[in-house]
């Protein structure tokens, strides 16, 4: 188990780990403890591409994460997303395979070598002391029926989409049943919701892993046709105008399980692709479990890329919202971040606006949301902000941080996407003491 004390407002240049530059400055009172697995039922085998490189392929379970106050102290509940996946854009770093040669069939495709997998909810136990972590439950997502879904992209016709290839570069068939698992919540009664990227989607499945419910943008239910499950039109169709793997990341519910919040992954493309690169402002979602629809939307504005030195990026599409983790009344705490660092906020709706069924949500608004970094001539108030914990000052933390959730003793545990290991990651969970942050 690695533990680093922080005992100074300012420590020198700290150490640097492999491929992060070293920083400046750390934060006075945060300890890290950082734990891993060599669980075989995280390994997910070898795949060799012809003429390319061999990949060992691991199972990533920390594309989000969740624990309820009265589950064990170091038990929680994660997800893995659609399998390991590698875009053409990334094919000759990743395979070693050129992308003329392994994309033929779609050159803007996405790659799956392993396209039999199972997005799953998994259990996982830390070992304190240990340094380690077990894996104890896998519940792989199924249909009505109780076949287990994939991960292949969903027929969309409304929001952008990519064609899969397997391995070999095959053109593979897209799947209306197929389910980009990103965030999880667990309710009481043992069932589950889960953060959908593709759709995007909110979805309710059962206590054994039964899609019982597939929440879409309105007007894009047609898109699903053929799948094995219900699905309903009940969020606000301006949400298919997310970017492309750029839907829902976050998910969390309130303590007395009435709402699910969410908020969408990047601001939408609206009007266009323009607009997505330098906005700011993303939709948070408050969705009522009983009515089974949208009651709230609030805005939430990022930080501009400017706030993220390390990864000297120009647009601001490079920064993201992959969780959010509900404090009770109305607080929450907001994963923010780029592919560098990973930056925690504590947010509060109370005396935000809400902007659900306004102006807003119509995609003839010029300009739009997406185009009105600065909201003051608008009137709409954004949530308010404080920065809890930023990754810059500390460089052990993993990049790719998606998971987050609250202990049995109250520290914070973060889990990164180690993206099935296609670049040599793997999964490392973080217990951050000394943020500040507490559940109500």
């Amino acid at each position: 188990m690695r533990q680093v004390l922080v005992a100074a407002a300012v420590v020198g240049l700290a150490g640097a780990s492999a491929g992060i530059s070293p920083v400046m400055a750390q934060t006075a009172g945060i300890t890290i403890e950082q734990y891993r697995s060599d669980d075989p039922m995280l390994s997910l085998g070898s795949f060799a591409f012809a003429g390319g490189k061999t990949l060992a392929l691991t199972v990533g379970v920390g594309s989000g994460a969740f624990r309820r106050p009265t589950d064990p102290p170091f038990q929680i509940w994660a997800v893995g997303d659609r399998g390991p996946n590698i875009a053409c854009s990334e094919a000759k770093e990743v395979t070693g395979v050129e992308r003329a040669t392994l994309c033929a069939a779609a050159n803007n495709g996405r790659i799956y070598p392993r396209p039999g997998y199972s997005p799953s909810i998994y259990g996982l136990r830390l070992l304190p002391g240990t340094g380690r972590f077990v894996v104890t439950d896998v519940l792989p997502i199924k249909d009505a029926s109780g076949v287990p879904v994939d991960g292949l992209l969903n027929p969309l016709t409304v929001a952008t989409t990519e064609i899969p290839l397997d391995g070999a570069g095959a053109r593979l068939a897209q799947n209306a049943n197929a389910v980009d698992a990103e965030g999880v919540v667990r309710l009481a009664d043992g069932s589950f919701w889960v953060g959908e990227e593709n759709g995007p989607s909110l979805i309710q499945i059962s206590a054994e892993g039964r899609i019982l419910a597939r929440h879409v943008p309105a007007g894009t239910e047609g898109d699903f046709r053929g799948a094995a499950y219900p699905v309903q039109g009940t969020l606000p169709a301006i949400l298919a105008k997310r970017a492309t793997n750029r839907g829902i990341e976050s998910i969390a519910i309130d303590p007395d399980e009435r709402l699910i919040w969410t908020i969408v992954q990047n601001p939408l493309m609206n009007p266009d692709a323009a607009a997505y690169r330098d906005a700011r402002n993303a939709r948070i979602l408050a969705f009522d479990r009983a009515a089974g629809r949208v009651v709230a939307q609030y805005v939430y504005q990022m930080e501009p890329v400017s706030a993220y030195q390390r990864d000297r990026a120009t647009t601001n599409n490079t920064v993201r919202i992959s969780e959010m983790l509900a404090l009770g009344g109305g607080r929450f705490v907001v994963l923010e971040r780029t592919e560098l660092t990973t930056k925690l906020y504590e947010i509060s709706v109370a005396g935000a606006t809400n902007i659900l069924g306004t102006r807003w949500d119509d995609a003839a608004t010029r300009p739009s949301l997406e185009q009105s970094n600065d909201l003051a001539p608008t009137g709409v108030v954004p949530v308010a902000k404080t920065l809890r914990f930023d990754s810059h000052l500390h460089p052990e933390i993993p990049t790719k941080i998606e998971g987050l959730a609250i202990l049995g003793d109250g520290s914070l545990m973060m889990i990164n996407d180690d993206d099935f290991g296609i670049t040599g990651g793997s999964t490392i969970i973080s217990v951050v003491r000394g943020t500040g942050i507490r559940m109500q």
